[in-house]
């Protein structure tokens, strides 16, 4: 289904390439130090400082298992909350006997957030006046930054490699191909006036927060966001893709998502959440086992 209503920003392109022409100008220059204390019997873990435009500082979580590479790997780009993991909370830590593991806090989050600590809620909004002052547009050049460094390491078996996350996951693999499978949920940039003005659920209630406080700013709201919509970035995805939607009939599910998911390049599989984060995960660790090579997916053991 097509979405007639729906037409690309001007001038979208020229300000992606400008942001990645800024970083591609800005060396990474990683620094890697062990972190004996979470070695286990199959994994090291490493603390990785990397740099992003700005030029601004960041901190992520890299994961090796121990033995004879090259591994498949799994990048999780920042997340829209504080804290940063090694691991996503629920996941076994056995992945990381079997994959190279990253991942990456974005600017603000906690480990890099000096000199700029996010506030939640408050982050969606930071800056959203302008395209160029806007937060993600530096958090966006974060996740491209992390998905270059975890493609560039030796460790990691470049035909099987996984980025997962919410909306910057898609636009960070969309601005900077080169991953083998996508899995996204999207949350923050779908449509997202057009979703916040049906919904009071944070954090889309943040727009709406932001524009009673300052109405007079909708065109450049508008304008600003109109860069960041997933509708924008679909058609540059050629990686195998799977779509966490919401449940069915839900602001975020299946039907609602099809001007998205039908103009992705690549293959697409949609998930609509059963509302279990058990049968959601589960579905989750057999889809990248099957997609990424595993003689079974990897359960916590709760599950099993």
């Amino acid at each position: 289904m097509a979405d007639s209503d729906y037409t690309r920003p001007d001038g979208f392109d020229e300000y992606w390439d400008e942001v990645v022409a800024e970083l591609d100008a800005t060396p990474a220059e990683p620094e890697v130090e062990a972190i004996p204390l979470r070695e286990t019997d199959f994994a090291m873990l490493h603390g990785v400082s990397i740099t992003s435009i700005g030029p601004y500082r960041l901190f992520g979580y890299l994961s090796v298992p121990k033995g004879d590479g090259p591994f498949p790997s799994i990048y999780w780009t920042p997340k829209y909350a504080s804290v940063l993991e090694i691991i996503p909370q629920g996941t076994a830590n056995a992945v990381r006997s079997q994959f190279v593991t990253f991942s990456l806090a974005g600017r603000g989050q906690r480990n890099s957030d000096k000199p700029f600590a996010a506030m939640f809620p408050g982050l969606l909004t930071e800056g959203i006046s302008s395209p160029d002052s806007y937060v993600f547009r530096g958090i966006v050049a974060d996740a491209i930054r992390g998905l270059e460094y975890v493609n560039s390491l030796d460790q990691v078996d470049k035909t099987r490699t996984a980025v997962i996350g919410n909306d910057v996951a898609m636009q960070a693999l969309a601005l900077r191909p080169g991953s083998t499978h996508l899995v996204c949920t999207p949350a923050l940039f779908f449509d997202p006036l057009g979703l916040a003005r049906k919904t009071q659920g944070y954090p889309l209630e943040e727009y709406n927060d932001y524009l009673r406080a300052h109405p007079s700013r909708m065109d450049s709201v508008a304008s600003t966001l109109s860069h960041f919509d997933l509708r924008a970035f679909a058609h540059r995805i050629g990686a195998t893709t799977l779509i966490n939607a919401g449940p069915e009939g839900s602001l975020l599910g299946p039907e609602a998502l099809r001007p998205l998911t039908d103009a992705i390049g690549g293959g697409v599989t949609v998930y609509p959440s059963e509302r279990s984060s058990y049968k959601d995960g589960l579905y989750l660790e057999r889809w990248i086992a099957d997609k990424l090579g595993l003689d079974a997916p990897i359960l916590p053991e709760h599950w099993q």
